[in-house]
Parts: C-alpha cells; sequence; structure tokens
C-alpha cells in the first residue's frame, strides 16, 4: 500500500514519525514524507522520501521567540481539559484563540499543496500528526483511511471529546465550534466538511504505555516508541562502563530554535549539580554550549551526541519535558526530572510520571538549581525510582514493534 506521512513543519515531529516510516518501507510499502521545504535534509537524511509542500513558517517561530511566555498561557496548557475540569464556554474561547494563532497557522501554509499531493499520489493510508488537521482534509479529499500519530499524551483527543460531551447540555444555536467552522471554511474547496473522524483520525497510533495515558474511547493503536535523534554515534567513551552514576542534562532544541533560548540557566544548573557524588553530562546544541566556561571537573558538556546512545548509560535524567527526552529515558528505565513550560500536554506528562514513582516535574520558575540537585539526588538515592521507571520500560517493552504494527495498519486499511 501507500502511506503518505503528514508531520507539522518541526524537525522534532517528523522524528517521531521516522521509526515506522522505516518499517512500513522495509515491509515492502510506498512511503512519501509530506514535509516543509525547510525540512527535506531532516527527511531524506533519515533514508526516507521526501515531497516538500507549502512553504516554511520562519513567522510562527519569530512570533513564539517574542512572546516567550506564550508556552505558559494557560490557552497553551491542554493538560486539564478532561470531563469535569472545564466548561464549554471555556473550551470555545480556547479553540477560539487556538485555532488562528496556532492550528491554522500550521496547516494553511501546506493545506493546498498537501490536498494536491494527495489526490496525485492516491495513497491508501494518511498518517499525520495530531495537529495536522491538513492530513484529515487531505485523507477525506482522497478517500485514504486516515490515522493519528501522536507525539505527546492524547490531550487533543481528549479535550475534543470534553467538548462534544459538554456541547449536548447547550441549545444548538448557542453551539460555538471555531475548529469545525475553519475545517468547514478550509475543506469546502475540496467536498470536505468537518466530523469527529476527521478531527481524531478513524485510528490513533500512540507509544505511551497504557498506565500514562488519558482516558478515551477513541480506537487506539499501541506502537512501542522507538527513539530516533538523527545522525548518531556511539562513542567510545559511551561504550565504558560508567565509574559511577551518570546524570544526563539536556535542554532540547525546540525552545532556543523557536523560543529565543531556554527556561533555566544551564550553567547555573551544572554548577549545582556538580555537587553531587556523579558525572554530570550536559547533552546540548552547540549555541547551549556556548555559554558555558570553567565548568566543575565532574561536568562534560557535549554537542551532537544522539540521547538513544547516551541515556542507556545513565542513572538520571534532568530535562525541559520534551517528548524526545522523556520517552527515549522511559523506554531506557532512566527515572526523570522534567523541568518543564506548561505547553500542550507536558503538565500531564510530568504529574504522571510522578504519580508513576519514576520522576519529578517541576514547572520551570520552581526549578531553582539547589531543588533541582536534591530532587536528582533522590533519583539516585532512592532506589524505588528506579524500580518503577523499569516497571514503565517493562510495560512499553510489551508493546508492538513498528514491525510488528505494519500488520495491524495493513489490516486496518484493508478492512475499510
Amino acid at each position: 500500500m501507500r502511506v503518505l506521512f503528514a508531520g507539522l513543519p518541526e524537525k522534532s515531529h517528523v522524528f517521531t514519525m521516522v521509526p515506522l516510516a522505516w518499517a512500513l518501507t522495509a515491509a515492502g510499502h510506498e512511503v512519501l514524507m509530506a514535509n516543509a521545504p525547510s525540512l527535506n535534509e531532516a527527511v531524506t537524511g533519515a533514508g526516507l522520501v521526501a515531497a516538500p509542500i507549502g512553504t516554511d513558517h520562519d513567522d510562527v517561530h519569530r512570533d513564539m521567540a517574542v512572546a516567550r511566555d506564550s508556552q505558559d498561557a494557560d490557552v497553551a496548557n491542554w493538560s486539564r481539559l478532561g470531563y469535569g475540569d472545564v466548561d464549554h464556554a471555556s473550551l470555545v474561547e480556547r479553540y477560539s484563540i487556538s485555532v488562528p494563532y496556532g492550528f491554522a497557522r500550521y496547516n494553511a501554509p501546506i493545506l493546498d499543496d498537501l490536498v494536491a499531493l494527495a489526490r496525485d499520489w492516491r495513497p491508501d493510508l494518511v498518517v499525520r500528526d495530531p495537529i495536522a488537521y491538513a492530513g484529515g482534509i487531505a485523507a477525506r479529499a482522497c478517500g485514504a483511511a486516515h490515522a493519528r500519530l501522536l507525539w505527546s499524551a492524547d490531550v487533543y483527543g481528549q479535550a475534543r471529546a470534553t467538548f462534544v460531551e459538554l456541547a449536548q447540555d447547550v441549545p444548538e444555536d448557542r453551539r460555538a465550534d471555531p475548529l469545525a467552522d475553519w475545517i468547514d471554511e478550509r475543506g469546502s474547496a475540496y467536498g470536505v466538511r468537518c466530523d469527529e473522524e476527521l478531527l481524531n483520525g478513524q485510528f490513533t497510533l500512540d507509544t505511551l504505555p497504557p498506565s500514562l495515558r488519558p482516558p478515551s474511547d477513541l480506537h487506539q493503536v499501541s506502537m512501542r516508541y522507538v527513539p530516533y535523534n538523527g545522525p548518531a554515534v556511539r562513542w567510545q567513551w559511551l561504550r565504558e562502563e560508567p565509574k559511577r552514576p551518570r546524570v544526563c542534562v539536556t535542554l532540547g532544541r525546540t525552545n532556543t530554535e523557536a523560543y529565543g533560548g531556554d527556561y533555566v540557566d544551564v550553567a547555573e544548573l551544572l554548577r549545582a549539580l556538580s555537587r553531587l557524588d556523579a558525572d554530570i553530562v550536559a547533552a546540548l546544541m552547540p549555541e547551549q554550549a556556548e555559554q558555558l566556561d570553567n565548568l566543575p571537573a565532574n561536568v562534560l558538556a557535549v554537542s551532537g551526541v544522539a540521547l538513544s546512545t547516551l541515556l542507556p548509560t545513565c542513572s538520571a535524567v534532568v530535562h525541559h519535558g520534551g517528548w524526545g527526552s522523556f520517552s527515549t529515558a522511559l523506554v531506557n528505565a532512566v527515572p526523570q526530572l522534567a523541568m518543564s513550560t506548561l505547553v500542550a500536554d507536558q503538565e500531564l506528562r510530568g504529574r504522571s510520571l510522578e504519580d508513576a514513582g519514576a520522576g519529578f516535574f517541576l514547572h520551570h520558575g520552581d526549578a531553582d538549581p539547589d531543588r533541582v540537585t536534591d530532587l536528582t539526588r533522590q533519583l539516585l538515592e532512592d532506589p524505588s525510582h528506579a524500580a518503577a521507571a523499569g516497571r514503565l520500560r517493562d510495560e512499553s517493552a510489551a508493546m508492538p514493534t513498528p514491525h510488528a504494527t505494519v500488520a495491524e495498519l495493513e489490516r486496518l486499511v484493508a478492512a475499510r
């Protein structure tokens, strides 16, 4: 079959799609990665076929950098939108802001080209990012099956379920739905109208262990998370057994690239963590590493080291809450401290990890160096955290691999 992947124009989101795209390709299926032009190298560097569409969105990153506090705005936090947590009016307000300033800005630049590509190439299945609604429109416009591949807990599906449930108690003439209105407006040119299947997909590929997922009535297909960080080298020092506990510190790339910088002071953080009886390895982008000088003897700053090669050697990780860092640590049974903003699902995911006993969550505003050092010490010294992280690793390992998931995708597409 032919499978078209439709991601957001963000490198980290493309990376979450690569293992499944590999598995489909290895099984003999044709795979095409629809992507913004700036991501051609990221796609082709993974050995996949790129189909550049639309235009890049430099204006989105520019606005993010100007409005750094937007990550902590209530409208950006999708972690508290389950039934009973929110009312209908506040969800309408959330969609009325999120659609024009978030969803539409990501989707509008690719929509026309994506539909044209889908109609020309005729995929059997479209696999899309959970907020790449253009992928849902394209699938409907060409008659393909349609799935979401999550890079988060399914807070967007949960919010939509809450919205639909609450709308039943609102008179029909007062049921505003900004998201459906936008889909109807943009999809009308292709004969597409919004419904819940278009928004949620016919099924959802979820790589979170079931115990960490929010409740859902959607058709979920579990698939094990397989880390992909781009080009990777297992250096000699990573092949040697650490002589004492190793702590990874990583702040990801999104805040630096899109929001104008990190939300914590990495130099101050590393100085505090150096007080631990451990080796601290800071896996940083070059721009982040440039802020550092005169590092303590037990602190090593490295760039270009893939987390998938580093974290298996670590006893704990301190990170910014990003999906790749969180999930790579999870499948390697590494206890975690997430110092995060409130954007997307990061609070829910951090709290669920904390509830499972496998780590801690701190809002970045509460992540003073002494507090971070104390919690990291607990991760290293209290064996219950490593045991809980091991249980989550085992739960993840019991999920089907991307290779095994291909057969299920074939069955679901054939059954339509």
